[in-house]
């Protein structure tokens, strides 16, 4: 079962009226909660775990709308 839904829109659509700069920032940012993320995680002090996951797929996201914008130049 699909949890698409055609009038909701998508995280993806949300970013790519954005800058490549702007993108290029949120992926840097992401990517460093994500080393923060891994160094509580060797303490254990992660209280929500689940974060690993979100922060992965928006540079997944965020590198995606990156590579189709230099496509289309």
């Amino acid at each position: 079962m699909s949890k698409y839904q055609k009038d909701k829109p998508s995280a993806a659509s949300a970013l790519r009226p954005l800058a490549p700069a702007e993108l290029q920032k949120r992926v840097r940012a992401a990517r460093e909660e994500l080393l923060q993320l891994r160094l509580r995680q060797a303490t254990g002090a992660v209280e929500n775990s689940a974060r690993f996951r979100a922060l992965r797929k928006e540079v997944a996201r965020c590198l995606t709308v990156l590579s189709g914008q230099a496509q289309k130049k």
